[in-house]
């Protein structure tokens, strides 16, 4: 099974006394499985393509489905997303941080692996300030898909991650139990018309609303 690390989620500060391990684990193309907004996340360096190869290797994840990102700042969006719309802005504005994931056009540099070839990067910026605290600690961005099988049930707690994939992973960060609930609502700000692709914890008539559009 996994390595664990206990953390409390309501002291941020308290991650610097375990980072060392997980810093060298993800530098050297290691999988964490981490609390996010909702549920638990796999985390590797989104910059190191065989790192995320065992994303879809351990989830059994098919080829075409992308891997969102999360960041810290707003300023590391320059690292991943070519262009930045005045829309997307307006939604940053409006909904970051929180459960609002948003498609920017790739840069060059962007693996395909995690856009599944589409040119579009998912990148969210969460609400948990102890998530951020991890992701600015590690100095760049993490994969986020769910710490289970592709079919599996979404993983609440550090128990739920080790029983289904504790023997294909490095490191649980273990915070207690995770919030659940509703997923990241999902915005393609790609071309002139925004697209809901998934609607989520963030409703249509919220997006709707602040960015005083109809969405298709």
């Amino acid at each position: 099974m996994a390595n664990r690390l206990q953390v409390d989620a309501d002291h941020p500060q308290t991650l610097q006394a375990v980072i060392t391990p997980i810093k060298r684990c993800i530098g050297e193309g290691g999988v964490i499985a981490f609390p996010t907004d909702t549920f638990y996340g796999l985390g590797v360096d989104p910059s190191n393509a065989g790192a995320v190869q065992k994303i879809f290797d351990i989830k059994e994840r098919p080829a075409d489905k992308p891997i969102l990102i999360l960041i810290d700042t707003r300023e590391r969006l320059n690292d991943w997303a070519a262009d930045i719309s005045p829309l997307a802005q307006k939604a940053m504005d409006a909904f970051w941080p929180g459960p609002l994931t948003l498609l920017f056009p790739a840069r060059d540099t962007v693996s395909e692996l995690l856009t599944a070839g589409s040119g579009k990067i998912g990148i969210r910026l969460p609400d948990s300030k102890w998530t951020r605290q991890l992701i600015e600690d590690l100095g760049h961005a993490l994969t986020a898909p769910s710490a289970n099988k592709s079919e599996g049930g979404n993983p609440v707690t550090a128990d739920d991650v080790n029983q289904s994939i504790g023997n294909v992973i490095d490191w649980i960060i273990d915070t207690g139990a995770a919030p659940g609930g509703q997923p990241s609502t999902v915005l393609d700000t790609t071309a002139a018309a925004p697209v809901l692709v998934r609607e989520g914890a963030v409703s249509r008539q919220q997006l709707e609303s602040a960015l005083g559009i109809a969405l298709g």
